[in-house]
């Protein structure tokens, strides 16, 4: 994932998929992404000008992967996405390199939001 200086912009888009080598083979051999593996269970993609990652963290999510913004402070970032009318339906975490939280805008669309670790 990107690096501070991208404060809301979004910043990595996620694949939830049920078998990580077969997403790298399909992706890989049709468009001949590359792939940086971060354990089992989390594998990132770089098409050249935009990354995101492959995970089995999740359930498979049909209809469209996980859009990922940086944020510099998650705490305010989650105050101000609160009182636009967002609803947090997954409080801050940690991951390998950062936290993350994840909200549902006013259409139903679920998003996240990242930072490094500090």
């Amino acid at each position: 994932m990107s690096v501070r200086g991208n404060d809301h912009q979004i910043d990595n888009v996620e694949f939830n998929v049920s078998d990580i080598s077969r997403s790298k083979a399909f992706y890989g051999s049709a468009f001949g992404w590359t792939f940086v593996d971060y354990g089992p269970g989390y594998t990132e993609f770089s098409d050249g000008r935009l990354t995101g990652g492959f995970t089995t963290g999740e359930p498979v999510r049909p209809g469209g992967p996980l859009v990922i913004l940086y944020g510099d402070d998650l705490e305010e970032t989650q105050r101000r996405l609160c009182a636009a009318g967002a609803t947090i339906n997954r409080e801050i975490f940690s991951f390998p390199g950062g936290k993350r939280f994840h909200f549902i805008d006013l259409d139903g669309y679920e998003l996240a939001v990242w930072s490094a670790e500090s």
